[in-house]
C-alpha cells in the first residue's frame, strides 16, 4: 500500500464494490432437485454422539488427508500465516472471500485440527448425496426464514461457546476466480460482537503455474493466507461495533489482495 501503484490497485478494488450489480447471486447455478426445509425443531448441529464418531471420523479420517494431496495436487495449494492461530484459544470466526467450489475444504486444511462449522446456503442441502455428506463434514444450512434465524444464530452461539470456529462467506455468492473483494453481509460480523469473539480473515489468492505445471494447468494456482485475528472494538453501540468490525476486516483483506498483486 506505500506505492502508487498499490494505492492505484485499492482504488479500483473500491470501485469495482461501488458499481458490481447482482454481487449477492451465485454465477454458477446449482442443481438442486430435492427440496429442504427448515423449521425451528431443524437441529443444526446433530447432538448423536454416534453422529459426532462419524462425522470426526469422515472429517479428519478420511476427507482431511484425501485432500490435502488432492488439494496439492490439482491447485498446488500453499497455506501461509497459520502461526496467526496460535493466540485463539477459544471459540471464534473466520471469513473469507468466496471463489472455488471446493474453498471450504481449504479453510478446513488451513485451520487444521481446530473444529469448524461451516455456514452455507440452503440450496447446498437440495443436492443429492451431498446433503448427506456435507452435514457430516459440518456444513450449517443458514435459513431463509427470518423467523428461523433465531434458532440458526442460538445454535452459533452455542458452538462459539464451547471454543468451536464458526467460517462465513461474508460476500455470500460464489465468483469463482474472482480477485476482488466484494461488500460484505454482516451476518458474521454481528454474531462476534454478541459473543465478544475474534474474526480471523483467510484469503484467496491465485498465482500464475510454475516449472512442469504451466504444460498441462490451465487455471491458475491457489494460495491461503491467514491474517491475523481481529478483535471487536470498545465504545458504540452494538450496530455501530458491527459496522467498524465489518469495515476493519475488509480493508485487511483488500490490503492482503494488493500486495499479492505487488508481489
Amino acid at each position: 500500500m506505500r506505492s502508487s501503484e498499490g494505492i492505484k490497485k485499492f482504488e479500483e478494488l473500491e470501485e469495482f464494490e461501488n458499481f458490481v450489480e447482482f454481487e449477492n447471486e451465485n454465477i454458477i447455478d446449482l442443481w438442486q432437485p430435492l427440496e429442504f426445509n427448515i423449521d425451528k425443531n431443524y437441529e443444526y448441529i446433530s447432538k448423536s454422539k454416534i453422529f459426532s464418531m462419524v462425522s470426526n471420523l469422515i472429517y479428519y479420517g478420511i476427507a482431511y488427508p484425501i485432500l490435502k494431496v488432492l488439494l496439492k495436487i490439482i491447485y498446488d495449494l500453499r497455506i501461509e500465516g497459520k502461526e496467526n492461530l496460535e493466540n485463539i484459544k477459544g471459540g471464534a470466526i473466520s471469513v473469507s472471500n468466496h471463489v472455488l467450489f471446493l474453498d471450504c475444504a481449504m479453510v478446513g486444511l488451513a485451520l487444521g485440527k481446530r473444529k469448524v462449522y461451516y455456514t452455507t446456503q440452503e440450496a447446498s442441502f437440495k443436492i443429492p448425496f451431498v446433503r448427506k455428506l456435507i452435514k457430516y463434514l459440518r456444513a450449517i444450512p443458514i435459513p431463509k426464514s427470518i423467523e428461523n434465524r433465531k434458532y440458526f444464530i442460538k445454535e452459533l452461539d452455542k458452538t462459539l461457546k464451547e471454543g468451536n470456529i464458526v467460517h462465513f462467506y461474508p460476500e455470500a455468492a460464489l465468483w469463482p476466480y474472482c480477485n476482488k473483494i466484494r461488500k460484505f453481509k454482516n451476518g458474521a460480523f454481528d454474531l462476534a460482537v454478541r459473543n465478544s469473539v475474534p474474526i480471523v480473515p483467510i484469503v484467496f489468492t491465485f498465482r500464475e503455474p510454475t516449472g512442469y505445471r504451466k504444460i498441462f494447468k490451465t487455471k491458475k494456482d491457489v494460495t491461503v493466507k491467514i491474517l491475523k485475528p481481529i478483535e471487536c472494538e470498545d465504545g458504540g453501540n452494538s450496530k455501530e461495533k458491527v459496522e467498524k468490525l465489518k469495515e476493519k476486516v475488509s480493508l485487511e483483506m483488500k490490503r492482503q489482495l494488493v500486495k499479492n498483486e505487488e508481489r
